[in-house]
């Protein structure tokens, strides 16, 4: 919780005593990455072989693609996700856009990076399914198409295994970032980038308080160092129909994975960028539209009943975090070789 205290404190100073708003800081065009694992033309060609290949699943039916589109808002638009013999997660799926800028994954923060997070879902029973990860490298040494691309990425002597997979995986993730929208380019200098409302939608966006939890570039709390994660608990405020309306007490976020008291509806702040492709909203997805997500976060966060012309306003400013997509394209996977087939 000592984390959390230094990243509130470092949150204070965006707003100003009348409530202008100042600090406000454009997307990077580059996402952080760690020493140990530059990204390079190979690495994140085979990174995106491996986040389209069902083949990492048990059932060879559910990729990474399956429940964080690319070719959309990096989610799948499902309350909670679908996986393997059509089972579905407990929790809404999270967009993959712009998520390297985050410092810890999942929506309780369990994974310490990018790099973590790609083993998970791979053996989650309900997800991909796979017993063990030594089942699914076994499966990606067996495509022998597979070993070229990894030698290219990693050199000749790589040994494929859960983190070289996981490696190349992260490394395409982070190039999945959506920098230069229209508030990106307001806070650069074009002060035509943003419409009258959605500049009145920035200013109650920082006066009512959302910029408590949702501050630097990405809309997800200050930048911290990898694994630190930004926490908060939400909901905060109960006196509210919303609580109960949406379920928000029926998962206890962050305490489910430590068993600790203080965790109890604790979560991971999420991104606010691009949401006009990421509904439905919230952990478990129960919210459908962004002005009900605003009226929500306003009572159970701040304990602030707000005017539908406030509403209408944040909604604005909100879809302005709508950012540029980098073109995808389905890569050509290895071929499956016969002794793979049932």
């Amino acid at each position: 919780m000592a984390n959390l205290l230094v990243a509130v404190s470092l949150l204070v100073g965006l707003t100003s005593a009348a409530g202008a708003p100042t600090g406000w800081t454009a997307l990077p065009t580059k996402a952080p990455e760690p020493s140990a694992n530059p990204g390079t033309p190979a690495k994140i060609e085979l990174g995106k072989m491996l986040y389209f290949d069902p083949r990492l699943s048990s059932t060879g039916t559910v990729s990474c693609f399956s429940c964080h589109n690319v070719m959309e808002g990096g989610d799948d638009h499902r309350p909670t996700s679908m996986g393997v013999h059509g089972q579905l997660g407990g929790r809404n799926a999270p967009t993959v856009w712009n998520a390297a800028f985050l410092s810890v994954q999942f929506w309780d923060g369990r994974a310490a990076s990018l790099e973590a997070q790609a083993k998970g879902p791979i053996v989650n029973p309900v997800e991909m399914g796979m017993p063990k990860l030594d089942l699914a490298i076994d499966r990606i040494k067996r495509i022998t198409g597979y070993q070229a691309s990894f030698q290219h990425a990693f050199g000749n002597d790589v040994k494929i295994d859960e983190n070289t997979i996981a490696m190349a995986i992260a490394a395409y993730e982070r190039t999945l970032i959506t920098p230069n929208s229209p508030y990106d380019r307001f806070v650069k200098g074009d002060k035509k980038a943003l419409t009258a409302q959605q500049q009145r939608g920035m200013q109650a966006f920082a006066d009512v308080g959302c910029t408590s939890c949702h501050s630097g570039p990405n809309f997800s709390g200050p930048a911290l160092p990898e694994g630190t994660g930004f926490f908060m608990k939400f909901p905060i405020y109960l006196d509210n129909p919303y609580v109960a309306r949406y379920h928000l007490l029926d998962d206890g976020g962050k305490a489910v994975q430590t068993g600790k008291s203080e965790d109890q509806n604790v979560w991971r702040v999420p991104t606010l960028r691009n949401l006009t492709y990421t509904a439905p909203y919230f952990h478990n997805g129960l919210v459908k539209f962004i002005p009900e997500a605003v009226r929500v976060m306003a009572a159970t966060q701040l304990n602030k009943s707000l005017s539908d012309d406030q509403v209408a306003d944040i909604t604005a400013f909100l879809e302005s975090l709508t950012g540029e997509f980098p073109a995808q394209t389905m890569p050509r996977l290895p071929p499956t070789p016969g002794d793979m087939l049932e």
